[in-house]
């Protein structure tokens, strides 16, 4: 018989501002789903040839082959530093889940590609949890993460983007567009513990007549009769509805396809800054 793979809240954290929001809503979802976190922090390693290359530009300031030496060992100082702040990082991470409730919280210490120790880890993750930017770009309120986009692009699993406070969501808004990736993110809408007795807002812009409103009826349709859902169709653009819709229900949660079609597709996924996590200020959870 297979060993049967025991299932965790993954959660990524760095030395952003974005940390301990991430481990909120970890916290949260490992409460609602029963299950317990990895908290996952990655060093970066910069290899002696890499350092190299790096401050061959100082050549041009008359270092001489000795003080490239020097600066090369300053660059391998530099994370050993980076190490020590890890564990740092871990160990707060960790109490500040067990203190919201979590039991059982793993602290992993991995050196290496921050997206590839993702991906690799991912198999026993129902969730992964992210800050919507890394440390590099915490405060570029105009970008998502560069190491967020590369994750939801090639994950499997639903990525949890996280802003940079906690607040316990109250309310699921779906962005439904009637692509198979909707589909998708309405049916764990509609089963999974993770939003239990939430109430839910479905809405669909840049959307009119009686064909999109079919479609709104028929994902209505897929929850249960005592539970509260609303439904929402605009013309207006997604990237001026969504928010709207969101802002008007917070606390919540935005839960929406990575891979939709049409405006969503693009808003969520792209290979600049997205209108959308610029804009809506809650948590957004794509789901493949």
């Amino acid at each position: 018989m297979e060993a049967q793979v025991t299932q965790n809240v993954l959660a990524a954290i760095d030395a952003s501002a974005y940390a301990t929001s991430v481990c909120g809503y970890a916290g949260w979802a490992a409460r609602r789903l029963s299950l317990p976190v990895e908290l996952l922090h990655v060093v970066q390693r910069q290899d002696p040839i890499a350092a190299r290359k790096d401050l061959s530009g100082a050549i041009g300031l008359g270092v001489k082959s000795e003080l490239m030496e020097e600066l090369v060992r300053l660059s391998e100082e530099g994370s050993r530093t980076e190490i020590e702040k890890g564990r740092v990082l871990l160990a707060a991470g960790e109490q500040l889940l067990r203190e919201a409730g979590v039991a059982q919280v793993t602290a992993l210490h991995r050196h290496g590609g921050v997206v590839e120790t993702i991906l690799e880890r991912e198999a026993e993750a129902r969730v992964i949890v992210m800050g919507k930017r890394g440390v590099g770009h915490e405060y570029a309120s105009g970008q998502i993460g560069s190491m967020v986009e590369r994750v939801v692009r090639a994950s499997s699993k639903p990525v949890l983007v996280v802003p940079r406070e906690y607040t316990e969501p109250r309310h699921i808004v779906i962005a439904y567009d009637a692509s198979p990736a909707a589909e998708r993110a309405l049916e764990r809408l509609s089963n999974s513990p993770l939003f239990d007795g939430l109430p839910v807002t479905i809405v669909m812009a840049e959307a009119e007549g009686e064909a999109q409103r079919a479609q709104l009826a028929n994902a209505q349709s897929a929850f249960a009769a005592h539970r509260e859902v609303t439904v929402v169709m605009q013309d207006g653009k997604a990237e001026q509805v969504i928010p709207a819709v969101v802002a008007s229900t917070a606390p919540s949660l935005l839960l929406m396809g990575a891979y939709g079609h049409s405006a969503i597709r693009r808003l969520i996924i792209g290979s600049t800054t997205t209108e959308m996590v610029r804009t809506v200020h809650a948590p957004i959870l794509m789901v493949r």
